[in-house]
């Protein structure tokens, strides 16, 4: 448990050094620490968002007067043992049994720290069963199936120690020898250098929607936005998804004897040239046939939620090294992991 400072008893709460108050039997055992089960309560408010939101959300659930500044206190101290934990985890027969295709996701997002604003790197390693199979024409509209396992790194840092954090948590559960690995992001160097680094054997898919806004923004800057624009947008799109790199060279061909009055063209030769740097990457309609992930949703989806929605608060400027522990703990609440952190020997 996790010592506050000295405490002194007053009729009904106890105090701490750091000012907070709170009920001495819910939350402090007999020896005057924070019992285990009052950290777990404090540690998942300040986890999901502000501290001082996290002391209003704790007194009126459980009528606790624990200030912000104990929480704050709490909540680092258990994102750094988790994330710590992490090189002596051995156990990892949960990962191993889970269904599904292994997929691997990098992105990042802005925090504002006490230095300034600073990309925080993450990786979503998951484990997802195939969907049912689709055409290219449905796409968009397919519902895929919830990953059946994940874990989340974080960190603010180059991309080259980033790299190694990746490949460490990727050698723990087996991924990086595995057989049948994807790694899906955007085309960032940053992104796919490491990825080739440290899973070289695994197949790599350009992020379906980050194609589809590099064609919709060919269009918009050569059509405008028209009835026109939006056709030739839709027929981009569905080459791209159905024949990859053939199909949007193909789509490319034929708009260039389309293109209206004093447009010289340059925007869908940069289309061409940027997703032709991805040959091997635009593989979708086999994926979608067999029902596999063809974009980073997850990856998306997590640095909202983990990155923007608790991190991006108003006012709000973290310590550096306080911002991949905090935003791994987060997202280990909604896992088993979480129950397994806190009854662990």
């Amino acid at each position: 448990m996790t010592a506050l400072g000295r405490v002194r008893l007053t009729r009904r709460y106890v105090t701490t050094d750091s000012g907070g108050f709170f009920p001495a039997d819910a939350v402090l055992g007999t020896d005057g620490y924070v019992t285990a089960a009052a950290q777990r309560m404090a540690v998942r408010a300040g986890a999901r968002d502000s501290f001082a939101r996290a002391e209003v959300l704790l007194r009126e659930l459980a009528g606790w007067e624990l200030d912000d500044e104990v929480i704050r206190r709490l909540t680092h101290a258990a994102a750094a043992r988790l994330s710590a934990s992490r090189t002596d985890r051995t156990d990892d027969r949960r990962f191993a049994e889970a269904r599904g295709a292994i997929e691997v996701r990098i992105d990042a997002g802005k925090v504002n720290t006490t230095t300034g604003w600073r990309d925080v790197k993450l990786c979503v390693v998951g484990k997802r069963k195939p969907g049912d199979s689709a055409t290219p024409e449905e796409w968009s509209g397919r519902v895929r199936p919830a990953p059946t396992a994940r874990t989340v790194v974080a960190n603010v840092e180059e991309a080259g120690d980033f790299a190694a954090r990746v490949r460490a948590e990727t050698d723990r559960p087996g991924v990086t020898t595995a057989s049948d690995v994807t790694v899906l992001g955007d085309g960032a160097e940053w992104i796919r250098n490491p990825a080739a680094e440290v899973l070289p054997p695994a197949a790599g898919v350009l992020d379906v929607y980050h194609a589809v806004e590099h064609v919709g923004a060919a269009v918009k800057a050569t059509w405008g936005e028209s009835a026109e624009a939006t056709a030739h947008r839709q027929a981009g799109v569905l080459a791209v998804v159905t024949d990859g790199k053939t199909g949007i060279e193909r789509w490319i061909a034929e708009a260039f004897g389309a293109l209206p009055a004093g447009a010289g063209g340059e925007e869908p030769r940069s289309l061409a040239a940027y997703l032709g740097s991805h040959p091997t990457r635009l593989g979708y309609a086999a994926r979608l046939a067999s029902g596999r992930s063809i974009g980073s949703g997850l990856i998306e989806g997590s640095v909202k939620q983990l990155v923007n929605r608790r991190m991006k608060l108003t006012g709000a400027r973290g310590r550096v090294e306080h911002v991949g522990p905090l935003v791994e703990l987060a997202a280990v609440i909604d896992t088993p992991d979480w129950h397994d952190f806190w009854t662990a020997a």
